[in-house]
């Protein structure tokens, strides 16, 4: 059964997800499934998304739910735990990493203002492995003036992740952009409507090869 139709058949807790969402999962979590991992999710909602990853990662995932309202802890089950806490502290991150260690798939369901998103990717991004994912969702909020957003405002999240793209060609700029983590440790930068999804990669190696030989 793919996510789709778990979702779909859903007669658990409520899962509360945009439907265009799951083929973009699907693209980046599909390689992760019944492989040893911690997948985090920043917002626990009614805890039904929860249940969902860990039927679609399988018994070797490790799945953290993370949220600021107190009664999300109910949400927690045998594989499935859940801590209490903002995620724009970066004190109550660190905790969380020093429980469960450093997620390899981030996924931000949370707050979706603008100061929280940018503080959690910030926290976060430079202590995945080099192939994980970190994925924020409904950023359909950086086009909202009361989550911090706007078309025009640099503190948007989308507008930010703008500036990444140049970060990601920075070898390539001949010196107009300095290289730095995005450059490095970055394989790619995708964007979707209300989704931005970011794939950790060891790029070391960047060269033009020619191979064969030449027609006489």
């Amino acid at each position: 059964m793919n996510l789709w139709q778990d979702f779909v058949t859903n007669q658990g807790k409520i899962i509360h997800k945009w439907v265009h969402y799951f083929p973009i999962y699907e693209r980046h979590f599909s390689t992760w499934r019944n492989k040893s991992l911690t997948f985090l999710e920043i917002g626990v909602f009614e805890g039904g998304s929860l249940q969902m990853w860990q039927r679609y990662f399988g018994p070797l995932a490790k799945i953290v739910g993370v949220d600021i309202k107190p009664d999300c802890k109910k949400h927690e089950q045998p594989g499935i735990f859940v801590r209490i806490g903002d995620q724009s502290d970066q004190q109550f991150l660190q905790s969380v990493i020093e429980e469960f260690g450093v997620p390899d798939i981030v996924l931000d369901d949370g707050s979706h203002r603008m100061e929280h998103i940018l503080q959690s990717f910030l926290f976060f991004y430079p202590k995945l492995p080099k192939n994980g994912v970190y994925l924020v969702e409904d950023l359909h909020t950086a086009y909202w003036e009361e989550y911090g957003g706007g078309v025009e405002k640099p503190g948007s999240f989308v507008n930010i992740s703008k500036s990444f793209i140049d970060k990601l060609n920075a070898d390539h700029s001949r010196g107009a952009v300095e290289p730095d983590l995005m450059t490095r440790q970055t394989f790619a930068i995708c964007f979707y409507d209300s989704v931005i999804a970011f794939e950790k990669g060891d790029v070391w190696w960047k060269d033009a090869l020619q191979i064969g030989h030449a027609s006489s």
